[in-house]
């Protein structure tokens, strides 16, 4: 007589290909509308929390499974390692913006002027929901932003302001900054009066000057301190930048300053929603700053 051996089912492991199927399709789903369509930041985080929970079941049932599989060689090994795959996304995304949190300061706004930030062209407006801050940056912030990234400051260029605006605008493109606000852009367009020359000016060369105006204060240094950061002679660009899986959204602002025969560029970025930008405004700071430095490479100062 023959005896057959019948291999158990594990439930287990076929409720975790369920779970994680959910979460899945739920974090799939929330992304490809926060990134491309209407869904707003902390609809979309509070999805991605729901979807994490269901993927964390999914893996627990699955470690069931799997234990059960080691054990009485129970059916679904396969279910069980299916469902680790469809989970690991969610998880994934969770696991890095939770490692991010801990070990970034909590700031959404970062600046490579700490002293004297350059103001907004016009103040991002967001709906917070449930997504709390702090209304204004406060010198705390700024000290936290030192300590976490020392090496985030304004770049030095050893070119006229033309030169640099134009190295900025090649560097916005190709770091997908969309412009919304611009100030003071004509600045960078070349003074024709100043190259205006008289017709008589050749006639007479050792005549004295008539009519010799007085020099008067620049409009810069009379508007200076009126709004501090900002000078009438600044070009102002303010623009928006999404993160390019997740979109998350930015503000930007960049600052160029033309001080003697040098040009100084600062850029400021800030999180649209919460208290932590998870790191993400100075890794993009940092990038578009080196893209910078390599756009206008041979004209960087100290």
């Amino acid at each position: 007589m023959m005896v057959r051996y019948e291999r158990p089912y594990s439930h287990a492991a076929h409720w975790a290909r369920r779970f994680a199927r959910i979460a899945f399709a739920i974090f799939a789903l929330s992304l490809a509308a926060h990134r491309f369509g209407p869904l707003t930041t902390p609809h979309f985080l509070g999805l991605v929390g729901l979807s994490g929970a269901f993927a964390l079941l999914g893996v627990l049932l699955a470690v069931v499974g799997l234990a059960r599989l080691w054990q009485v060689a129970a059916i679904g090994g396969l279910a069980s390692a299916s469902a680790l795959v469809y989970a690991a996304p969610p998880l994934g995304f969770i696991g890095f913006g939770v490692a991010q949190y801990l070990t970034r300061p909590a700031i959404y706004d970062v600046s490579t002027d700490t002293v004297t930030p350059p103001p907004w062209l016009k103040v991002p407006q967001t709906e917070e929901s449930w997504l709390k801050r702090k209304p204004t940056v406060t010198l705390e912030d700024r000290e936290a932003q030192i300590v976490a990234y020392p090496g985030l400051t304004g770049r030095r260029y050893d070119g006229a302001l033309d030169r640099v605006f134009q190295g900025v605008r090649n560097v916005v493109e190709k770091t997908r900054v969309g412009i919304t606000q611009e100030l003071g852009v004509e600045n960078t367009r070349a003074d024709l009066e100043d190259l205006a020359v008289r017709p008589n000016a050749g006639a007479d060369a050792t005549a004295e000057p008539e009519n010799v105006p007085v020099p008067e204060s620049r409009p810069e240094m009379a508007l200076e301190g009126a709004i501090p950061g900002r000078r009438s002679s600044d070009v102002v660009l303010q623009g928006e930048w999404r993160t390019l899986i997740a979109g998350f959204r930015f503000d930007v602002l960049i600052r160029l300053r033309e001080e003697a025969e040098t040009t100084f560029v600062d850029l400021r970025v800030a999180s649209r929603y919460g208290q932590h930008d998870l790191g993400i405004g100075a890794a993009f700071a940092d990038q578009f700053l080196r893209a910078l430095d390599a756009e206008l490479l041979g004209i960087a100062g100290d």
